[in-house]
């Protein structure tokens, strides 16, 4: 049947048809040699179809593309692991909402105690990625897995917990740097892949959240309440923040203390030329 034919078959407009064509999901069945007329075959509705039906789900065309060729059984636990996602960034995107509504009526950081501290100079061994959202909690599992595995077998020891330091923003387009950091003591060759270095003493503003207070975007109310309190008390940024875990995620409950968002921050430089004799 010629493209027209099977555009009013398949319920696709002839746009679709071409692109879908280009990018391999659904070729013609033959194409004129000579005129470059475009025909396609009876048994290519369905597949037009289940294109038609994922597309109207959002899936992204390069994922239909490796839907298609699939065994059902395959096809179908693929389209609902993807139904899964698109709901866990909406509950994501929900929480959000309700974040930004409390930060823009000024409710939000009321619920967050925050103190200073002083951090002791301290040897770590890290690993370092550039990273985005999606990525960023398999990444950070499977470090702090790897940091202590790595001592085994070593003179090192630790008695801590890892912490987190986000060099940069990690959003869906800004990819940090993010550094997990294992604090540890004794003789250590850095193994691949991952290094050593002192991280300077410091003064540290920081809040004691949750393991459901973790969770994003709610996060984001601790290090807003913690930057205020900076700006607050006349203070200046003077590292960049991390998290700071003391204990394992698979031992605490929702609303159990789960780690603490800090900041390094020390009293603000006075201007030099103040001083000056006038």
């Amino acid at each position: 049947m010629t493209i027209g034919t099977f555009a009013q078959r398949s319920r696709l407009s002839l746009k679709a048809l071409r692109l879908y064509d280009e990018l391999g999901l659904l070729r013609p069945a033959s194409v004129d040699s000579s005129s470059g007329y475009r025909y396609y075959s009876d048994d290519q509705v369905d597949r037009a179809w289940l294109i038609s039906k994922l597309r109207r789900l959002d899936m992204p065309l390069e994922r239909i593309a490796r839907v298609l060729d699939l065994p059902v059984g395959e096809q179908v636990r693929q389209v609902t692991l993807y139904w899964k996602e698109v709901e866990g960034r909406l509950a994501v995107q929900r929480r959000l909402i309700a974040y930004l509504e409390r930060h823009l009526e000024g409710r939000g950081d009321e619920m967050y105690e925050v103190k200073t501290r002083q951090v002791p100079a301290q040897q770590v061994l890290t690993i370092g990625r550039h990273i985005k959202v999606p990525h960023l909690e398999p990444f950070l599992m499977k470090a702090m897995g790897d940091l202590p595995t790595a001592l085994e077998g070593t003179p090192a020891r630790t008695d801590s917990h890892c912490f987190v330091i986000f060099h940069g923003e990690v959003s869906e387009d800004s990819d940090g740097p993010v550094e997990v950091c294992l604090p540890f003591a004794g003789d250590l060759e850095a193994p691949a892949g991952m290094d050593i270095r002192i991280e300077p003493a410091h003064q540290e503003a920081f809040t004691t959240i949750t393991l459901e207070q973790c969770a994003y975007p709610t996060i984001l109310e601790a290090y807003d309440a913690v930057h205020g309190f900076i700006r607050k008390e006349g203070l200046e940024p003077t590292g960049s923040p991390r998290e700071v875990y003391f204990v394992e995620h698979t031992k605490v409950g929702p609303n159990d203390p789960f780690c603490d968002v800090a900041w390094p921050a020390a009293q603000a430089r006075q201007d030099a030329s103040a001083d000056l004799p006038r």
